[in-house]
Formats: C-alpha cells, sequence, structure tokens
C-alpha cells in the first residue's frame, strides 16, 4: 500500500513538471508515431500553416516539390475548395506497411470522403511523410488541377394574388461599350458617360481593361430600366428613362442592349412591402456557412425578399472534379446538386396596392386592405416609398443620400409601426361596453356639448368635441358625430380593470399573428397602467397613451361582420383556404351587430363624418379619426393624424374589402375628411374595376 502511494505521489511529481516545461520534456522522451505525424499534417490545413507540411516530408518529397510549389499547390486546392472540419479516421495500423485512413471534410460543394494511404521515412528517430499530389487526393497526378464548377440556383419569384410579378426575372437594359466604336480621345465621352449613369471614370476604365475585353466585345457598365416599347409618344416625352437613354445614345461607343435581371414591377408602390436583394457580405455568408451560399450569392435584405429568404434562394450547386493534361475531366470529388428557389405567390392585389399608393405618393402616409372575411391581406403600403430597383441596378452614393437625407423617410415602414388611433378607435371602446354589460346602446350618456371634465379633480383639463348635436347621446350617435366626450364618458364606466382586459383579449400588448414582425399595439406606456382618471378618459377616444398597428386595426374591424370573431390576417395565398379565427368571441354577436349598424349609418348619414365616401349601390360601414399628437396636454402646436377605416358589409359583395388608412399631418388639410375623399377614390376604382 505504501509502494502505491509513493508511485502516485512520483506521477504527480511528473505531471507538476509537465506542466511547467512539460512538452520539451515529452517532445525528448517520447517518440511520436506515424498516426501522430499525419494528425498534425492534416490539422495544419484548416490552420493554413503549409510550411509546417513542408517540414515534415521526407527529403525524396522535397525534391519532388520545391516549398513555395508545395505551398502555393496545397493553398489554392484546399481554399479553393474551401475545405474545413477535417476528420480523420485511421483504418489500419500495420508496422512497416502503409497506414490507411479516411478523409472527412465539408466543402464547398458539400461533404468530401475519400479513403487513401501514407507511407513514412523514419529518420534520427522521427517518421517524415512520403508525399506526392495523389496525397491530397487519390489517383491525383503532379499534372492534375483540381476544379470548382458552380451552377447557381435560380432565386424564386414573387407574385400576387392574380400571378402578376412582384419580384423575379425580368428584362432591365445594359448601357455598355464597344471599345473600338470609341473615340480615339474618349476622355470627353467617359466623364459626360460617368455622370449620366452616377458612376466614377475610374469604374468604367477598369471594366474597359479587364482581361477578357477583346476586339468586337461589349462591355457592360451599368443597367437601367427597360423603357417599354408600348409607350405612347405622348409617355416617351415625358419619361426620364427615354430622355436618359436618348442622352446615352448620343455618347460614341456607347451601346445598349437587353439583359436579364430580378426586377420589381411595382417598383416605389410595393418597395416597403417587397424589399429588395444584394450581394451577400463575407458575415452573412459566415453566418449561413452550409447552407448553399457562396461568395457570389444574392441574398434578401429586406421586406418579402429577407422574410422568404430561404425558400427563395434555394441551393447553389457545386462540383469539385479533377481536370487532367488534356483538360478532360477524370474523377468527380463531390457533387452538390443545384435545387432552384421556390416560387412565393401572396394574397396582395397588386391593383389595389398600385391604387392607394399612388392616392398617398405625396403624403407620408400607410394602409392595409384586407379581406374582411378570408382575412386575406390585399395591401400593404408605406408612403413614400424608393425604388427597389435601384438596389439591383445599381445605386449611387449620391442617390443613397437623397433617399436618407429625405425628411418624408422613404425607407421608414409605416404600416409596421404604430400610431395614435384618435376617433378610429370609437367603435372598438364601444363593442367592448356593449359585451361586458358596462354600456347600453340606448343608454343616454349625457347632454352633446363642446367640453367636458367629469368633476373639479381634473383640475382645468376638459375634453372637448367638435361636433355636438340634439337628441340622445347614445351610441349610434356618439358615433355618427364622433362625440369624444361620450366615449370619454364609456371608458370611465367600462373600468380600467374591464378596458384593460378586454383590450388585451383583442391583442394589445401581444404579437401580432402575421408573416410579416409588426410592432405591438398598447394602450399604455411600459410601466403605466389605466389609473390615471384622465389617461382611461382619453383612451376612451382612442387618445391618452394609445398606438395601434394598422393590420391590427383592420383585425379587430373584421370582427364586426364576423359575428364578432376577428379573422387572422394572412399573407400567403391558398386557394380554398377560409377564414381562420383570431381571437374567437372577440365580441358578442349582438355587440358586433351593433356597432355595424352604427358604422354603416356614420357612411350613410349626411350627417356622419364619413358621408363623403358614400357610394351608390355599395354597402358600406366605416369610421373616422384624427388623432392630435402634441408634446404636453397644454401643447397647441401639435400636429394630427387622419384615420379613415371603411369596410364592405355584404359577405356577397364581388370584391369585399376592409380598408385601414392612416395621413401624417392632415392638420389644415381637412383632418380626417383628407383622408375619407381620397379612399372613395380608392373604392370607385375597386369597384369599377
Amino acid at each position: 500500500m505504501k509502494k502505491r502511494v509513493i508511485i502516485t505521489a512520483a506521477i504527480v511529481v511528473l505531471i507538476a513538471a509537465a506542466v511547467t516545461g512539460g512538452l520539451f520534456w515529452y517532445r525528448k522522451t517520447h517518440a511520436e508515431t506515424r498516426e501522430e505525424v499525419l494528425m498534425e499534417y492534416m490539422q495544419n490545413i484548416e490552420k493554413g500553416k503549409y510550411k509546417e507540411m513542408y517540414e515534415r516530408l521526407d527529403e525524396q518529397s522535397r525534391s519532388y516539390r520545391s516549398e513555395e510549389e508545395f505551398i502555393q499547390r496545397n493553398q489554392k486546392i484546399y481554399e479553393g475548395i474551401e475545405a474545413k472540419d477535417i476528420e480523420i479516421t485511421i483504418l489500419s495500423d500495420e508496422k512497416d506497411k502503409a497506414l490507411r485512413y479516411e478523409t472527412s471534410m465539408e466543402t464547398v460543394a458539400g461533404k468530401l470522403t475519400f479513403q487513401n494511404q501514407a507511407l513514412f521515412t523514419k529518420k534520427d528517430g522521427k517518421y517524415y511523410l512520403q508525399w506526392d499530389d495523389g496525397t491530397i487526393f487519390p489517383n491525383m497526378l503532379k499534372s492534375d488541377k483540381v476544379k470548382v464548377t458552380a451552377e447557381a440556383a435560380h432565386r424564386g419569384s414573387i407574385y400576387d394574388r392574380e400571378g402578376s410579378l412582384l419580384a423575379g426575372d425580368g428584362q432591365v437594359s445594359s448601357v455598355g461599350l464597344v471599345p473600338e466604336k470609341m473615340s480615339e480621345d474618349p476622355t470627353a465621352d467617359l466623364e459626360r458617360l460617368a455622370e449620366l449613369l452616377e458612376v466614377s471614370v475610374e469604374s468604367i476604365q477598369k471594366k474597359l481593361d479587364a482581361g477578357w475585353v477583346k476586339e468586337g466585345s461589349f462591355v457592360p457598365v451599368k443597367s437601367m430600366k427597360k423603357v417599354s416599347p408600348l409607350m405612347s409618344q405622348e409617355e416617351a416625352a415625358q419619361s426620364p428613362e427615354v430622355a436618359l437613354q436618348n442622352q446615352l445614345l448620343e455618347i460614341t461607343g456607347v451601346m445598349i442592349s437587353d439583359t436579364e435581371d430580378r426586377v420589381y414591377p411595382l417598383g416605389e408602390k410595393a418597395s416597403l412591402l417587397v424589399g429588395y436583394i444584394q450581394s451577400i457580405s463575407a458575415e452573412e455568408l459566415e453566418e449561413r456557412s452550409g447552407q448553399g451560399y457562396t461568395a457570389q450569392s444574392k441574398l434578401g435584405k429586406s421586406g418579402l425578399e429577407s422574410l422568404y429568404e430561404e425558400r427563395l434562394h434555394g441551393t447553389d450547386g457545386c462540383k469539385i472534379w479533377i481536370q487532367n493534361e488534356a483538360g478532360d475531366e477524370k474523377e468527380v470529388l463531390a457533387y452538390q446538386e443545384v435545387k432552384d428557389g421556390e416560387n412565393i405567390v401572396t394574397t396582395i392585389d397588386s391593383n389595389l396596392q398600385s391604387m392607394i399608393y399612388d392616392s398617398y405618393s405625396e403624403d407620408q402616409a400607410t394602409s392595409v386592405g384586407i379581406n374582411p372575411y378570408t382575412g386575406e391581406v390585399l395591401a400593404l403600403v408605406s408612403a413614400p416609398g424608393y425604388d427597389n430597383n435601384d438596389f439591383i441596378l445599381g445605386m449611387s452614393e449620391q442617390k443613397w443620400n437623397e433617399i436618407n437625407e429625405d425628411e418624408r423617410q422613404p425607407m421608414y415602414n409605416r404600416f409596421r409601426g404604430t400610431w395614435v388611433p384618435g376617433s378610429s378607435l370609437k367603435p372598438i371602446i364601444g363593442a367592448i361596453g356593449l359585451s361586458t354589460g358596462t354600456l347600453g346602446a340606448d343608454e343616454d350618456l349625457g347632454p352633446s356639448v363642446s367640453s367636458w371634465k367629469k368633476d373639479d379633480s381634473w383640475g382645468n383639463y376638459e375634453i372637448t368635441t367638435l361636433h355636438t348635436y340634439d337628441g340622445s347621446s347614445n351610441l349610434e350617435n356618439a358615433l355618427v358625430y364622433s362625440d369624444n366626450i361620450y366615449f370619454a364618458k364609456a371608458a370611465l364606466k367600462i373600468g380600467k380593470d374591464t378596458l384593460a382586459e378586454q383590450l388585451e383579449r383583442l391583442g394589445f400588448g401581444k404579437d401580432i399573428p402575421f408573416d410579416i414582425v409588426m410592432k405591438k399595439s398598447q394602450y399604455v406606456n411600459e410601466g403605466s397602467s389605466l389609473e390615471d382618471e384622465i389617461v382611461l378618459a382619453d383612451s376612451g377616444y382612442g387618445q391618452g397613451q394609445m398606438l395601434v398597428n394598422p393590420l391590427h386595426m383592420a383585425g379587430m374591424y373584421t370582427a364586426f361582420v364576423n359575428g364578432g370573431n376577428m379573422i387572422r390576417p394572412r399573407l400567403e395565398s391558398t386557394k380554398g383556404q377560409q377564414g381562420e379565427i383570431w381571437v374567437e368571441g372577440a365580441f358578442t354577436t349582438d355587440a358586433a351587430e351593433t356597432v355595424l349598424q352604427d358604422l354603416t349609418q356614420v357612411i350613410e348619414n349626411p350627417e356622419g363624418t364619413g358621408y363623403g365616401a358614400r357610394i351608390e349601390g355599395v354597402p358600406l360601414a366605416g369610421k373616422t379619426g384624427t388623432a392630435e399628437i402634441k408634446a404636453s396636454k397644454e401643447d397647441t402646436s401639435g400636429t394630427e393624424l387622419g384615420w379613415f377605416n371603411v369596410f364592405t358589409t355584404d359577405n356577397s359583395t364581388e370584391d369585399p374589402v376592409l380598408l385601414v388608412s392612416m395621413v401624417e399631418d392632415v392638420k389644415d388639410r381637412g383632418g380626417s375628411g383628407y383622408v375619407v375623399d381620397k379612399t372613395r377614390q380608392i373604392l370607385e376604382q375597386w369597384f369599377q374595376k
């Protein structure tokens, strides 16, 4: 027993020695095995230590290739195929015979596995590898080359509900130069071309100097939108693309030809929805390692292009093969089959998307169009937009700066944000009151007055309303005349706890179940509550701390035509799919029906705030809203948001639609009436189609 302890103690001492100076001791006393030499050699491949690899070769192998040739050969092959995660499995260990092993590695063409053997020379007690080109890959000769052939996957297209293209292959115009047709001194011409295309002279010259350029070559410089051959003379005279093309063709040596690229037919009308693709960055390529991307891949950077990236991109094909001295394919080492991307069909209606954008292109606005019965999202508009084709054709720094410095924020996606809803929220408050029994439809909440406060505890703060009216202050009149005071009283009657509970049931503070991530709606700021009576009262008419996402607003309004059930919005088109319930029993059936009838009067009654949207023969219901944006209760210089939510009420209507529209800064522009007028024009076009 004592002897074992002594031995153990001795081992501890030896371990301590190994920690302090152990590597030197180990090297001096431990004879390397062939397996260890092979493992070390292979590990150095991934580390890029080609010099250290060369040092493990025997003398005959070094005479076969110089150090420089060896390093260049190995580096070009291993880095060219993007070898990594190299694993070695020893298959046999028979003394004085070849060491058989299996190599497995990840490459640009997927996993590459092969068996090989290694021979060693022993000198001064150390093993050295007998190397030739067959060590890299079996059967490979000195004159052979390793080739990588890539085949890019075809990116899937994005379509609207009718099969119209939202993103996909299309024709563009390629502007280029034919060198032998250029002027003898092209300096001035190149400067003019650079100016028109918003590129540098240096970038053009670099293209002209490329090694592939020969006599008769067409050297592409930049792509631009293709001019439609169906354009009328009047349209052509007003087209900036036609004007630019004519200026370009005046330059000696310039030629314009058709080529194919990804195009976005709706351009700025759907740019915040569809998004764009760009070349993948080094960081993104690393993040997506093993997912079929290469340094030449394009990646969806925003919108639907980003949302559906994995399905649209597909998998690039790749082949790693050995080419013999004659230039023929000798052996395929690894092969990854190309898999084209998937086509996506959405519920979007390009016509409605365009109609809405054209109406609000000069505004800062957002609009959501949805089929209230099926939940199919027909339009998601944010204005102003940007031309996403510019990201494909090549955006100049000047253009990029113009977009980013535009105070209207064309790259800000308004339909994903939340906004003060104002009176557009009143139907929701009314339906909550009716559903919870805290409010009666015919209950009179007091005479119609222009200003009101609960009692002196509110100090100088009063709630005001724009329209007063004769008769009962009931729910119908309050909605028709958009009575702020009625809904402030209604919120107080409902009570803070009940209102908070019901709003949360309707999705406030929760994620919207939709493909595109939307900002959550809120009824109070984070860390706040409805304890403050004034905040509670203001919430009743969509002010206070209320912020609502437009798509969420549309979802809540679907309950009025679906017996009180909120319908879940959806973006992908599936034939025959019925509406899916988002919130069952959001309101009682009676409450939903009552509010629906009242909202019909908002449109049909000449006194209704939405009467301007009335269309003969089309049953509509809706609600306006003007929301004040103020820094404080005392602020008199704030702006106003204008809302109008309108929907068809007959489920037999051929093209049922629910539109939720919000326009910024409508103060002194007619308030919500400005949105009503715009919406009527959109609806007239929609039903005339």
